[in-house]
Order: structure tokens, then sequence, then C-alpha cells
């Protein structure tokens, strides 16, 4: 059963604007951590922002004051919303939802691939300069 499914990737050029969308089954929406992570080949998959159920938000300082993440519950939908895009922003992004974890000494939503248990299959994104 699919759990996360992404939409909204594409092409633009810096300094551009693109809207992420995960929708979410039931199931996967209350987890209590949602997020969006991305991943470029050889590299390790990074924390872009993350939400907790409580509405508290967290953010790679690469993505601070452009990038928003917010939820829509009457549609079980996660969203990024990314401004003042940047080439080294292309990659693949993905949606993920799990638990609360501890980490770096703080119990919540952090940027931790490995804590999230359900993913989708992802969405590219590409900035050109």
């Amino acid at each position: 059963q699919v759990q996360l499914v992404e939409s909204g990737g594409g092409s633009v050029q810096a300094g551009g604007s693109l809207r992420l969308s995960c929708a979410a089954s039931a199931y996967a929406y209350r987890r209590s951590c949602m997020g969006w992570f991305r991943q470029t080949p050889g590299k390790e998959r990074e924390g872009v922002a993350t939400v907790d159920s409580d509405g508290s938000t967290r953010y790679a300082d690469s993505v601070k004051g452009r990038f928003t993440i917010s939820k829509d519950n009457a549609k079980n939908t996660l969203y990024l919303q990314m401004n003042s895009l940047k080439p080294e922003d292309t990659t693949m992004y993905y949606c993920a939802a799990g638990p609360r974890f501890w980490s770096a000494d703080s119990w919540g939503c952090g940027p931790l691939a490995q804590f999230y248990k359900l993913w989708g299959q992802g969405t590219q994104v590409t900035v050109s300069s």
C-alpha cells in the first residue's frame, strides 16, 4: 500500500519557486513527524524541513528563509514551498513520516532520515542558473 505520494517537482530557473506536495494515507498523516528530505547520488539523505504534529518546524540551515513546510489537515497533505531556488537545490526530494525521536539531545522531529519509517518515491527538482 502506497502511503506517501509526492508531486510538484520540475525545472525552474535560479530565483524561481516550486511547491512540492505529498499526499499521505491517513495512517502516514497521523505519524508525529513528517518531513522533506533530499538526496544527491553518492551522498547521504539530507533533512530539509520537518514538522511535528504539534506544529513545530525545523529547517536545514541551507534552506532557512527560503523554504516553508506546511500541512493541510483537511487534505492529509504535506507541502514544501520553495522560493529563491538555487542550482544547488537540484536533486530528488522525498516525503517521509515517522515517530518522534531523540537527536542532538532534543526530542522531536529531527532531520535524521533513519528514524523515518515511511517514504514516498521522490520528485525531481532541477534549478538552472
